[in-house]
């Protein structure tokens, strides 16, 4: 499974981030998958929050465009104590879902515990346990230099294990209404239109 023409599906699965983004590209053909690539972009030497978002907008862009992915597969923010780091992860995850939403991708999204526990089958592992596992589900050989690396692909692949996941509503490419969808919550609250 090396040619992505030969692939029943691509996964692009993104770890946000402010510092770094990690990035991971699953092949799916069938019930297997494999690893096209993964990778990160590094945003610590931009010292504008701003210039940041540009280039996590670029090079989502350049992913998609490069390996023209079905779907994209997102960590959640996690919840912390910070409110601050939380806008910026917050910012962050919405700069890349806007580069899949310009290439009209569906999107999906992950919540961290749900990730390493679809991987590892522990919510609480720690990175270098998911990658670990990873190593050995993907077959690559060399760990990566960054773990945000292998938490970009994490997302990805439990995208693949999730098979028929829920979209964040944000899904382009279906358009049937489900159950607790906001197309299905504004077609029975037509009043609640403004």
């Amino acid at each position: 499974m090396s040619n992505t023409a030969s692939y029943d599906k691509i996964i692009l699965g993104i770890d946000p981030g402010t510092n770094i983004m990690g990035y991971g590209l699953l092949g799916c053909k069938g019930k297997q998958f494999e690893l096209i690539n993964s990778g990160v972009v590094h945003l610590g030497k931009l010292d504008n929050h701003a210039l940041k978002l540009q280039k996590i907008f670029e090079r989502t862009l350049y992913l998609i465009d490069t390996y023209n992915p079905d779907e994209l597969a997102i960590e959640a923010p996690f919840f912390g104590k910070n409110v601050q780091s939380m806008l910026k992860l917050g910012r962050a995850q919405g700069t890349a879902m806007a580069a899949a939403l310009y290439r009209n991708m569906p999107i999906f999204e992950y919540a961290p515990k749900k990730v390493k526990s679809s991987i590892t089958g522990s919510g609480n592992a720690s990175k270098e346990q998911v990658a670990a596992m990873l190593q050995t589900l993907c077959k690559f050989e060399e760990m990566p230099a960054y773990l945000d690396a292998t938490d970009g692909l994490a997302v990805a692949v439990c995208h693949f294990f999730q098979g028929t996941a829920v979209s964040t509503g944000l899904n382009t490419k279906k358009k049937t209404a489900k159950k607790g969808s906001w197309d299905s919550f504004l077609k029975n609250n037509p009043d609640r239109i403004v």
